[in-house]
């Protein structure tokens, strides 16, 4: 089948981390179909009004369209534009499989209607969530013109099927897509830490991720004298103010800053910790967490979003968001039990849902329907 994936995020030259699960998506669905991606981007530095790029990647035929950002009227018409040119470029598929709303749905209505092309659409965003930002006359109109013509809606989570609906999102048919794991590149590493190894990853964002809750947490375990060293991997807008914060709390002894690891320097760091930490405010199903499950480590993390339909006492321990207090005992709990977890056990559980060849064929299954 022709599947033409319309990817509101996905890696790009300015930033390789962008929607890397919609890309995982793509390769996953590309197993079993003829899979074209096209998505495009804001480029200040574009040398002509739009410039494309093509490319086959793991098996995918890959088309980035860089336009000119110019003026915010002039900006949106030229985001569409550029849609309508990757879609040339494409031929006529059996389908349109869009990720991430608003704007790529659009586009993929107003191909049904002209060209009869069905589609559906994966939704990745967490701003349905309470305390987030779907507002707008206009948006929630148009958003839910688009998600009742399509053949189906899949969500990571049923956590965001639910927040949708209750946007008077409605589909007669909202599945749940499992985000995908390299299962072949992250996978239990034998080690032994003198003291325990807390890994944490994220971008952050401490409005969403709270690292700065979790470094309070950090400090009560360090304050009762709990050994340990942590791993914080990632970077982002919050970067330098946690690691400032980690010095004025006097963690810097305790607590590591790698910055962003990306392949087979983000396995050997992750794969060599005990158990991973999460103390995010709002989520939906943070990859992260399957990926550690994958090197065969337990997750302590905050009760929120799609996390719960993932970790439970079997591979965790979950506590409420925003109490550094719950969080430190978790961690503390952790500490001394993570052995006590079977690495295959928890690989097994990654492995027969979110492996590339699973989500793929659940995927064809989904476009056979």
């Amino acid at each position: 089948m022709k599947v033409v994936f319309l990817a509101r995020w996905y890696p790009h030259k300015y930033d390789p981390m962008f929607g890397l699960f919609v890309q995982r998506h793509a390769e996953a669905a590309a197993l079993y179909n003829d899979v074209t991606v096209v998505y495009v981007h804001p480029d200040e530095n574009a040398q002509s009004k739009y410039d494309v790029e093509r490319a086959n990647e793991n098996g995918v035929d890959t088309i980035r369209i860089y336009y000119k950002k110019q003026g915010k009227i002039s900006s949106v018409w030229r985001y569409f534009q550029a849609c309508r040119k990757g879609l040339k470029l494409t031929g006529k598929p059996d389908l349109i499989h869009v990720h991430v709303l608003t704007r790529m749905g659009l586009v993929a209505y107003l191909q049904k209607k002209l060209h009869g092309t069905p589609y559906l659409i994966t939704e990745h965003w967490s701003r349905y969530l309470p305390g987030n930002d779907f507002s707008g006359a206009l948006r929630k109109m148009v958003t839910r013109r688009v998600v009742r013509n399509a053949k189906l809606v899949t969500t990571v989570t049923e956590n965001l099927a639910k927040a949708m609906q209750a946007h008077q999102l409605h589909n007669p048919r909202y599945v749940v897509l499992p985000n995908v794991v390299d299962t072949n590149l992250f996978k239990p590493c034998p080690h032994h830490n003198e003291i325990p190894k807390i890994i944490h990853i994220s971008c952050f964002e401490d409005k969403s991720k709270n690292i700065s809750g979790l470094l309070e947490s950090l400090k009560l375990l360090k304050e009762k004298g709990v050994p340990y060293q942590a791993v914080l991997i990632g970077e982002g807008m919050d970067w330098e103010a946690m690691k400032q914060r980690a010095v004025s709390m006097a963690l810097t002894d305790r607590v590591q800053f790698t910055g962003l690891l990306q392949g087979q320097a983000l396995v050997d760091e992750l794969a060599q910790g005990d158990f991973l930490v999460l103390s995010s405010h709002y989520e939906n199903m943070p990859v992260v967490i399957l990926e550690a499950m994958s090197c065969g480590m337990p997750v302590v993390a905050t009760n929120v979003g799609g996390i719960s339909e993932m970790v439970n006492e079997s591979n965790g321990i979950l506590v409420p968001a925003g109490d550094a207090n719950a969080l430190a005992v978790a961690m503390e709990q952790c500490c001394h039990t993570y052995n006590n977890y079977v690495a295959e056990e928890l690989r097994k559980q990654i492995v027969e849902r979110y492996s590339k060849e699973s989500v793929g064929d659940f995927i064809h299954q989904l476009y056979s329907s």
